[in-house]
C-alpha cells in the first residue's frame, strides 16, 4: 500500500519557470538590412577568432525590427560547429524575439553555403513557422565580408 508521502515523493519533479526581464538601458540598433545585420552581428564577434574556428549565433529581434540581443549558440572547429534548433529555439523564446536571423562564419573565408547549410536553414525556417517565430536571413561571415541568403535568394519560402 502506497503512502500519501510515498506518492507525493514518487511525482515530485523539477518545476521549469520562465522569466524575461528587458534591458531599457540598452541600445537597440534597427536591424533594416542584412548589411546592419552583418554590421551588429559582426561589432561582437571575436575577429581573432573568426578565421580560426567556425561559430554559429543567433541576432534577435523584436516586433519593430531592432536587436534586442545576440546569443552565442555553439563553437566548433575548423571545419563546422553544432547549430542544435532546439537551443536555437529555446533561446528565442526566452528572449521573448519576434525573429530570428542565423549567422555563422566560415573560417576557411568561402562565402558560398554548403549544403548542410542549406538544410538546417531550411529546418529553422520551418520551425519558425510552427512556432511563429520567423527566420528572416541566414548570415555567412569571413573576416573580409558576408553573404546573405535572402540577398542571394536562398531563403526557403
Amino acid at each position: 500500500m502506497t503512502t500519501q508521502n510515498q506518492t507525493h515523493e514518487l511525482y515530485n519533479v523539477a518545476e521549469v519557470e520562465l522569466t524575461y526581464r528587458k534591458n531599457q538601458n540598452v541600445f537597440q540598433p534597427k536591424v533594416t538590412s542584412s548589411e546592419a545585420a552583418s554590421k551588429i552581428i559582426l561589432a561582437s564577434w571575436d575577429m581573432n577568432r573568426i578565421d580560426l574556428v567556425e561559430e554559429f549565433k543567433i541576432l534577435l529581434t523584436d516586433r519593430k525590427g531592432a536587436c534586442i540581443g545576440i546569443s552565442n549558440i555553439s563553437i566548433g572547429g575548423t571545419t563546422g560547429c553544432i547549430a542544435d534548433p532546439k537551443i536555437i529555439f529555446t533561446t528565442a523564446l526566452k528572449a521573448n524575439a519576434a525573429g530570428i536571423i542565423l549567422v555563422h562564419n566560415h573560417p576557411s573565408g568561402n562565402l558560398l553555403p554548403s549544403s548542410q547549410d542549406l538544410n538546417l536553414t531550411r529546418k529553422l525556417v520551418d520551425g519558425g513557422k510552427i512556432l511563429d517565430l520567423p527566420v528572416l536571413d541566414h548570415l555567412i561571415v569571413t573576416s573580409t565580408g558576408y553573404t546573405s541568403f535572402i540577398q542571394q535568394g536562398l531563403m526557403p519560402d
